[in-house]
């Protein structure tokens, strides 16, 4: 086992997780170990869209946490579907298969999407806990929801389903 494995296990054995950012660090180096051309070039999309969200902040006094990281994964993975989709209807495969080449390895750093009625749960969980009424209280609905599921939901269907219910 190497030395970085190690200390990481010992970590993990007493409750200490590793975040993102290092996990993604950590697979770069593993792909690079392997020659896994296709994951590594994945890995520094995510590394490089990372550092840049980093020096953004670095210039406004803030860092970059955990809960920023997975809204970066999850833009790209859209950037990535919306690509796809457009290189399938262009006939362009090949690009369309690097695309979700790309999306493959985004997602792994992802928590598990939550489905339909795990939603709707979460969405009524939020209304009921901040008393929301109208669709002016959207706002303080889908802060509740980010705050507890960034990475997990697409937002902008969750928008949707939101006002439905209030409006």
């Amino acid at each position: 086992m190497a030395v970085g494995a190690a200390i990481w296990s010992a970590l993990l054995e007493k409750g200490i997780t590793m975040g993102v950012r290092e996990q993604v660090q950590d697979e770069i180096k593993a792909s690079m170990r392997a020659r896994a051309a296709e994951r590594l070039s994945g890995l520094r999309l995510i590394a490089g869209a990372i550092k840049d969200r980093e020096i953004a902040l670095r210039a406004e006094g803030g860092t970059v946490s955990d809960a920023d990281i997975l809204a970066i994964l999850g833009k790209m993975v859209k950037q990535r579907q919306e690509s796809q989709r457009m290189f399938l209807e262009g006939g362009r495969q090949d690009l369309a298969d690097k695309e979700r080449h790309e999306i493959e390895v985004i997602e792994e750093f992802l928590p598990r999407q939550l489905s339909g009625t795990e939603v709707e749960a979460a969405i009524a969980a939020a209304i009921a806990d901040t008393g929301a009424a109208s669709v002016k209280d959207m706002g303080r609905v889908m802060a509740v929801l980010k705050g507890k599921y960034t990475g997990q939901m697409d937002f902008g269907a969750v928008g949707a389903l939101i006002k439905a219910r209030l409006g």
